[in-house]
């Protein structure tokens, strides 16, 4: 079964370490646990039609967390990230 490109690519992770790399050339996705760097490379020619000169996975790890005003714990998410290199002048557009 071929998995679609929701499946791979789930966000672009929006943070201050995000866009001062996205000012290099390098942007960061969520992506899905069972993805693999080939797929979402193919997923980012898909999607954004650039490609990735280079492709990084982490794992982002749970952790757990207090509950704000009742005082429980729990647990964040988890899950992965990619970072998605491009040529010199290749962009996304993440609006």
């Amino acid at each position: 079964m071929e998995k679609h490109t929701g499946d791979i690519l789930h966000s672009p992770r929006i943070t201050e370490k995000g866009a001062y790399l996205a000012e290099k050339g390098c942007y960061v996705f969520n992506v899905g646990k069972a993805a693999n760097k080939g797929e979402i490379a193919a997923a980012i020619k898909a999607v954004y039609k650039v490609s990735p000169r280079k492709v990084t996975v982490a794992r982002v790890p749970r952790k757990t967390a207090v509950v704000r005003g009742t005082n429980r714990t729990g647990m964040t998410a988890g899950g992965k990230k990619a970072y998605v290199y491009l040529k010199a002048g290749d962009k996304i557009e993440l609006a």
